[in-house]
């Protein structure tokens, strides 16, 4: 079954790379998946967070899954800062304006990953590094929210080297911060990710149709 093998490919990775594989925890991306076939794929075999990238999606699926624990992974907008209180962890916090939303929106502590543009991609959400120690500052001022890690996301690549250097620079950060979590590595990457530090990965397409 995909999911199991993503897990075993997730496993050897860590092993290569001289880590636990206990350190590594999978957010399985469920992303135009339906309630039903998320049930029969992915709860029926473990408790794994489910990752969402739009509100408007999301909200059902809370509905209709309650017993599942859900990651907020997309961007996100100011007005939508309301919803987040039902998420477990939210992947990608990118602005003040948005943490100071979600800190007078929300009516319990959420912990959030910043997520770190390292690959510089214009078309891409998230700060640059050298505005992350601003930004953590004014987000550690804010009741409300509990910054974990960092997250970011890969160019589209076949340049190993490349995804590489991305998802080290992001493990750098986290380690120059003392931050626990860095999500990074999706279905196409992430074994690389896990081999240079993610201690969660988003991968949806690999768990529900192999690759």
């Amino acid at each position: 079954m995909a999911l199991f093998e993503v897990l075993e490919r997730i496993e050897a990775a860590a092993r290569r790379a001289g880590r636990d594989p206990a350190s590594v925890r999978l957010v399985v991306v469920t992303k135009g998946r339906a309630p039903e076939e998320i049930r029969e794929k992915v709860l029926a075999h473990g408790d794994f967070p489910l990752g969402e990238s739009r509100v408007q999606e999301a909200l059902p699926k809370l509905e209709a899954l309650p017993e599942a624990r859900f990651h907020f992974i997309g961007p996100l907008q100011r007005n939508k800062a309301k919803f987040m209180g039902r998420f477990e962890l939210l992947h990608s916090l990118d602005s003040l304006r948005v943490a100071e939303a979600l800190d007078r929106r929300l009516e319990r502590v959420l912990e959030v990953l910043i997520e770190v543009n390292v690959g510089r991609e214009p078309q891409k959400h998230g700060i640059l590094p050298e505005e992350l120690p601003g930004l953590l500052a004014a987000v550690s001022e804010l009741p409300r929210l509990r910054v974990r890690g960092l997250m970011t996301v890969a160019p589209r690549t076949p340049d190993e080297a490349r995804l590489r250097s991305v998802f080290a620079e992001l493990s750098r950060l986290a380690d120059r911060y003392n931050l626990p979590e860095r999500s990074m590595g999706m279905s196409e990457d992430f074994e690389l990710a896990v081999e240079e530090g993610a201690t969660l990965v988003r991968v949806g397409r690999a768990v529900f149709d192999g690759l």
